[in-house]
């Protein structure tokens, strides 16, 4: 039974991926489908990273009628790991195996897809490890720790021939879709700018101290792909965003990813020629966050297109109204999207039209979850099995990417440069430097 499920799972997602996940493939009725698969469509997966965001994919993971079996629960800390599993004991007859290495999970030839929600400098490395063992992968933002790794990992995708679905999980909001729609369609004529925000409250962080490691922490493994150094006091818990650029993207990685997609998308823009950003630390001045909290950045595209970016990340004053969203201006109007809805005015700012969704998705608070998670889990898993197309592919989600490797990059040399939008490089030699990272020896990804 295991062997023909697995047969057909790949002869399935080779079909979906070879015919670049066309439409055609929706072509057989699901009752037909549905006789041909019968039980052997079920996924085992795993998780990687059990920290704040694997609560999402509880839902989608453990409704029967994905028929999907979780086999491991990994984390490099101990105390995750046994939550994890407590969690999940209450919703589950079996228990999946707990597991330190996720290297010895992808050892496992029954598993066939990877929930990879680790700190961010180990998607990148680890999807192509998944990928490389025939593992599909639902890789959570930011897809990559710098440029060289968001081109690698979208031609990993293309290689290994692999599902890899960008945990940008707005892209699976309806109502989102159908505005996103409306407005190539002209609904507020022609656009030329995009307005993203995200407003936060984060307080002080603890400034570094050298520490013991905590226990049942393998700090070996957490470092994984980055360079080796002594722990520090809270690195471990959350604070790592905020240490500096061995593990961490900086706001711009952790939440600008989600709605500089969205603007992107709303429109149909690729990769810039011009970026300019202005970004420093502007609260809490003494305290041990090393990162910037305050950011406001401009992207200019060829067809003079333009999305801005307004990210304060410690300090609440909500200027649009909003903790965080996009707003897109057009010649006969505008429209302000969020993981809640979309309204859309005219150009006296009057409100002609509202479509709010009757679901939830986390905005502000840490890990998030909620139906969009839950439908872009069913999205990934369907997709596997050749019955949808992805709703975030990772060469589009990397392109998004793309806009905020560059803008931690201007805010690291202090200055604005050109981009060469067809290749993606960077005019400017300073910042090409900045275009990879270190690596500890043995753990640079390679195709």
């Amino acid at each position: 039974m295991d062997s023909n499920r697995r047969g057909f799972i790949k002869k399935a997602t080779v079909g979906a991926v070879g015919l670049g996940f066309s439409s055609s493939i929706n072509a057989m009725s699901a009752i037909s489908y549905s006789n041909i698969i019968g039980a052997n469509d079920r996924i085992n997966v795993a998780i990687q990273g059990l920290g704040r965001r694997y609560p999402g994919f509880k839902p989608p993971i453990i409704a029967k009628e994905n028929n999907i079996k979780l086999l491991y629960l990994c984390d490099v800390m101990k105390s995750q790991r046994d939550k994890a599993a407590e969690n999940f004991g209450k919703d589950l007859n079996y228990k999946p195996a707990l597991e330190n290495d996720i290297r010895k999970v992808l050892e496992d030839k029954e598993v066939d897809a990877i929930f990879m929600s680790t700190p961010d400098h180990w998607h990148t490395p680890g999807a192509i490890m998944a990928m490389q063992v025939g593992k599909h992968v639902y890789l959570e933002k930011p897809c990559s720790h710098n440029m060289h790794e968001n081109e690698l990992v979208v031609a990993a995708q293309k290689k290994y021939n692999k599902v890899v679905q960008m945990g940008n999980q707005q892209r699976s909001s309806t109502e989102t879709a159908q505005i996103v729609k409306d407005i190539h369609n002209g609904i507020i004529g022609k656009t030329y700018k995009a307005t993203a925000f995200y407003i936060n409250t984060r307080g002080a962080v603890p400034v570094q101290t050298k520490a013991a490691v905590p226990e049942g922490l393998d700090w070996e493994l957490f470092q994984g792909p980055s360079p080796r150094r002594e722990y520090t006091h809270d690195t471990f818990d959350y604070n790592w965003h905020w240490y500096g650029w061995d593990f961490g993207t900086a706001e711009m990685g952790n939440n600008a990813t989600h709605e500089l997609d969205i603007a992107r998308w709303a429109l149909g823009v690729e990769l810039p020629e011009h970026v300019d950003v202005r970004a420093g630390k502007n609260q809490y001045l003494d305290d041990g966050w090393e990162m910037y909290d305050s950011m406001e950045a401009r992207f200019t595209f060829a067809d003079g297109q333009v999305i801005e970016w307004d990210g304060q990340s410690r300090n609440g004053y909500n200027k649009y109204g909003k903790g965080r969203g996009t707003i897109v201006y057009g010649s006969e109007g505008s429209v302000y999207v969020d993981r809640g809805g979309y309204e859309l005015f005219d150009l006296k700012g009057n409100s002609i039209k509202n479509s709010k969704s009757d679901g939830s998705e986390g905005g502000l608070a840490l890990g998030g979850g909620g139906d969009l998670t839950t439908r872009h889990a069913v999205n990934f898993f369907e997709t596997i099995r050749g019955k949808e197309t992805l709703t975030s592919p990772i060469d589009q989600g990397a392109t998004s990417q793309a806009m905020t490797h560059y803008a931690n990059i201007a805010s690291r040399i202090g200055k604005s440069f050109e981009v060469d939008a067809t290749t993606g490089r960077i005019f400017d030699r300073e910042a090409m430097k900045l275009w990879s990272r270190t690596y500890e020896p043995g753990w640079e990804p390679t195709l």
